[in-house]
């Protein structure tokens, strides 16, 4: 099977790396990245039939980023929100009843436009019971705080990862609704 690193591949498909056996997704005529997980630049296109390579799990969870207390500090309404950095800014989505798509799609409410990220790759779930987050058939699959889940429930501080993005549960109520104090952060 022949391997990729440079350039951009003929067609679309899905891709596993020769080094860590990370699976990306890419389209048409779509640049090959750099390997998110450990800078590899060499692919393999996955057979249709194949066999998956092991992955390397469980994920490594380095804490909360330093920006996630100022973030909750700014909250001033009661309910749940998914709080990440693109790499450009930092967003504080607010999470409604019901479901809350996260995926490559241009319907999904939280979306990433980036090849590790399949284009219905996780579910948000919320209701009066918490909330839980659902593996959509993703290519990469979905990690909460570092174990790969198919579905599990989120508590509040919970690091979600989707691709090569890191997301965080926070939950505000009562006492933990913020000052109020404007957030805003731009990534340089």
């Amino acid at each position: 099977m022949e391997a990729f690193n440079a350039g951009t591949l003929a067609g679309a498909g899905s891709f596993r790396c020769d080094s860590c056996g990370f699976e990306i997704a890419l389209h048409e005529r779509d640049q090959v990245p750099e390997c998110p997980e450990c800078s590899g630049d060499r692919f393999r296109r996955l057979s249709l039939f194949g066999r998956p390579a092991p992955r390397a799990e469980p994920h490594t969870v380095d804490g909360p980023p330093d920006w996630l207390e100022e973030a909750r500090d700014a909250l001033v309404t009661e309910g749940d929100y998914l709080a990440f950095d693109d790499g450009e800014r930092i967003h504080v989505m607010p999470l409604q009843d019901g479901w809350t798509r996260v995926g490559r799609s241009l319907s999904a409410h939280v979306r990433f436009d980036d090849p590790t990220v399949s284009r219905r790759h996780a579910l948000v779930y919320r209701d009066e019971e918490g909330a839980r987050i659902l593996d959509d058939r993703s290519l990469n699959g979905v990690f909460r705080n570092g174990e790969r889940v198919e579905l599990s429930p989120l508590a509040d501080g919970d690091e979600i990862a989707i691709g090569k993005y890191r997301l965080y549960f926070v939950e505000c109520a009562g006492e933990s609704v913020g000052s109020g104090e404007r957030f805003s952060r731009a990534v340089g």
